[in-house]
Order: C-alpha cells, then sequence, then structure tokens
C-alpha cells in the first residue's frame, strides 16, 4: 500500500520547472526538478487548536483566567445551617474545616478553588471526590487532569488518579461535578472549545510579532530576470532559485543593502505593518477574547479610553453577569452533592460576598452605611465582621428618620404611632 501522505498531501506543494510545451518530452529525469512554494521565513498560515497550555500563552486568555478564577479564590464558601429563623455558619461541621482551610492535603483552600475554576474554563471539567473514612468526611479530593472518564449513559464517573489516591467507578451521586458551558446538560465544555479560532488568530499574531522583531522587519519581494536571451552570464531558473535564498538569507541576517549579481532584479511586494492594520486586529482578537470569557476589557487592561462612571458600571456588570453564575453553579452543586433531600430547606452552601468589596475600602463603606441606615444590620454586626471589638449601645437597630407616613402620623422612639388630639372647642364654633 502506498504512504498515505503520499496520497493526502496538497498537490500545490511541488510545481515542476519545465514549460508546458517541453513537458509531453521530458523524461522522468528531467521531471524531477521542483520549486518549493512554501515561505521561508515569516509566519505564513499558522493556525492550529490551541491546548490549555498554549492557550495560556496568549495574553489575554491569561489574564481572564486568573482574573476569574482568582476572584472566585478569593471568596470564602461558608456551610450554613437554619438556627432562629436565619442561616448561620455551621463551625462545628467538619465541612467548616475543609472549605476553610484545606480541603486536601498539600493544597490550600485558595489553590483548591483557583485549579477548580481554571480546569473548568480551560478543560470545561472539574471533579472533586468527597473522601469518607469510616463514615465521616476527610477530604474533598480535586482530581487531576484526565483522570476521570463520563460515561454518560450509565451516569457513573471513572476515576483513575494515581497523585491523589483515588481509583474506581462512583455513582453520579458521589462526585461534585462542575462546569459552566454544556450541549447537553451532562458534560462540560471549555471555552477554547468555542474560541479556538480566535485563539489561534491571537497566536499567529504572536508569532507574526515575533518574526518581524527577530529579523527586524525582514522584507519580502520577487527575485526575477528581466533579459529574454538566454546566454553567457544569465541565471537559469535553479540559479535563479539559489539567488533568491542568499538574498533572503542576507536580509534574514539583518543586512539592509545587499548588491544583485548579473541582471537580477528584485522587486519589494511585502507591505507594512501599518498597511496590513497589524496592530488593530490584535487589539480586536483582545476584545474577541474578552466576550467569550464574559469579562471587561478594561479588566485585562485594555487602552480603551474609560471615566469613573464606565469603570463603575463594568465592575457591576463583571459581579453581575461574570462572577455570580459562577457562584450560583458551585453553591448548587455542593448542596445537591453534600446534603440530602431532608436538608434541602435547613442547610445551604453560600459564598460569602462581601469579600469582593475587601479592598475597595470607599465602595465597603458605602455599603455598610447603607445597611445600618435600612436596619439590615447593626453596628455591632459589621464591628464583628470587621474583627472590631463591640461598643455599648452597637446592638440597636438603627433605621433613617427621614421618612414618614403618607397620612402624616408620627412614630415612637418603640414604633407606636402617636394620635394627634383635637383641643376641646366649646363654644361649637369651628
Amino acid at each position: 500500500m502506498a504512504n498515505w501522505w503520499e496520497f493526502w498531501k496538497p498537490k500545490r506543494e511541488e510545481t515542476t520547472v519545465e514549460a508546458p510545451q517541453q513537458q509531453a518530452e521530458s523524461t522522468p529525469t528531467q521531471q524531477q526538478g521542483t520549486r518549493r512554494t512554501t515561505p521561508r521565513t515569516g509566519a505564513g498560515l499558522y493556525y492550529f487548536a490551541p491546548t490549555s497550555n498554549e492557550a495560556m500563552a496568549v495574553a489575554t486568555v491569561y489574564r481572564c483566567v486568573q482574573l476569574l478564577s482568582d476572584s472566585v479564590a478569593g471568596l470564602h464558601l461558608q456551610y450554613m445551617k437554619l438556627k432562629g429563623g436565619r442561616y448561620q455558619e455551621d463551625t462545628n461541621s467538619p465541612l467548616h474545616y475543609l472549605l476553610t482551610v484545606q480541603p486536601q492535603p498539600e493544597m490550600s483552600i485558595f489553590d483548591f478553588w483557583s485549579m477548580a475554576v481554571k480546569m473548568m474554563l480551560l478543560d470545561g471539567n472539574a471533579y472533586i471526590y468527597p473522601r469518607y473514612v469510616m463514615g465521616e468526611l476527610t477530604d474533598l479530593v480535586l482530581c487531576g487532569r484526565n483522570t476521570v472518564a463520563h460515561d454518560t449513559l450509565n451516569n457513573t464517573y471513572t476515576i483513575c488518579d494515581a497523585y491523589n489516591g483515588v481509583y474506581g467507578t462512583f455513582k453520579e451521586s458521589e462526585i461534585i461535578h462542575l462546569y459552566l458551558h454544556s450541549s447537553d446538560g451532562r458534560t462540560g465544555e471549555s471555552v477554547l472549545s468555542h474560541a479556538r479560532r480566535t485563539v489561534g488568530i491571537a497566536g499567529a499574531g504572536d508569532v507574526e510579532t515575533a518574526n518581524r522583531f527577530t529579523n527586524g522587519g525582514n522584507v519580502r519581494g520577487i527575485v526575477s530576470n528581466g533579459t529574454s536571451t538566454v546566454g553567457f552570464g544569465e541565471y537559469a531558473d535553479e540559479e535563479l532559485e539559489k539567488t533568491a535564498e542568499d538574498i533572503d538569507g542576507r536580509f534574514s541576517n539583518g543586512e539592509h543593502i545587499v548588491s544583485l549579481p548579473g541582471q537580477v532584479d528584485f522587486k519589494q511586494i511585502s507591505l507594512s505593518s501599518t498597511d496590513m492594520q497589524f496592530l488593530e486586529s490584535r487589539k480586536f482578537t483582545v476584545r474577541e477574547l474578552c466576550r467569550f470569557f464574559g469579562v471587561h476589557p478594561s479588566f485585562v487592561f485594555d487602552d480603551t479610553s474609560n471615566n469613573y462612571k464606565s469603570a463603575e458600571m463594568a465592575n457591576i456588570t463583571y459581579l453581575s453577569f461574570s462572577l455570580d453564575p459562577i457562584l450560583k453553579r458551585i453553591e448548587a452543586e455542593f448542596c445537591r452533592k453534600l446534603t440530602s433531600a431532608k436538608q434541602c430547606c435547613t442547610r445551604i452552601f453560600k459564598f460569602d460576598r462581601k469579600g469582593i468589596y475587601s479592598l475597595d475600602l470607599l465602595s465597603l463603606a458605602k455599603y455598610q452605611a447603607a445597611t445600618i441606615a435600612s436596619g439590615i444590620y447593626s453596628i455591632n454586626d459589621w464591628r464583628d465582621i470587621e474583627n472590631q471589638p463591640r461598643v455599648e449601645g452597637g446592638d440597636a437597630i438603627l433605621v433613617s428618620a427621614n421618612l414618614i407616613p403618607l397620612n402624616g402620623d408620627k412614630f415612637r422612639p418603640g414604633g407606636a404611632i402617636i394620635e394627634e388630639t383635637k383641643p376641646n372647642n366649646e363654644d361649637g364654633e369651628d
């Protein structure tokens, strides 16, 4: 059987040099002269289906993945139980230590969530195995990449993770399966599976930039011989090809002025970066990748003009449409796999979203003042959160005194309505 590559290779890869009227009379030996049509230098056609490591080499992808993963890792997932009519964090449960300090050996809770979200974005799926010893939950094992096979027909997971020591086939209820995008509701799809073309264009742009800076913006052109008489000193096609390679190599080595032998003519045909709008296309690629990840371009340090209002709206959009869906998916999956049906109304998992404002002190102060003025939190509630000592009288619930009922009634400090009495009119006159 002939080599498969000889059958499938492109026909344009090799073309004969001989003129059409000479091809019929040429011998097999004469037909062996070929001309290379692939470019010697430059990016050429560079499109690829990037892996996760190759995609992370693109600056925009790296920033979007790091931003989303670190944002989730910076928040605290609380295991809460219903007590006294409200949900309070259960600090006596074994889950409290796993969700606060160390979910599994050799990994902190920050690294745990950072890696889990990265897998959700780049691989499409993140698998967490709750390991029980003698009926007690001891670890939340984040399975390594390519160690889990999901059988969607039988609804089982087969794990072969030598590093974490997890082997076997498990039911769907025994594995916490996290993903962001899915076409069937069973298997996750990575962002790269939808953005491969855009990531490939970004990678090609990086390669082209490297080539331009490496050879100093090497020119491109055609080497030809304009004379029609073939005689002594003229270049045959093979010799002209050697001359072209020699000139290309000298330009690539940094030479700016070269001499051409004989009557060889060189015509430049390459376009400059300005003509190709190369930088503009790279800016468009940045924004296109941001659309796939749901991140505003300002968060990846794009040079778009921003003012205070647009930055504030971008932050709200990021929290509402990019970060919050990830948090809700994790909360729902943990509640579904780590609580029973009888505990659905008494036990919940919830991220402490107040950590979003941990470094934005001005926004945090406005938020605290608004919750105190509306009676949601007391002063001592916020002092407990900020790890400050409680103050006398700080447990009182305060509300703004600028609001009155529509009928004009007044309130006592306890909340009772003060009824106004009309003075007695002895004369019976109005």
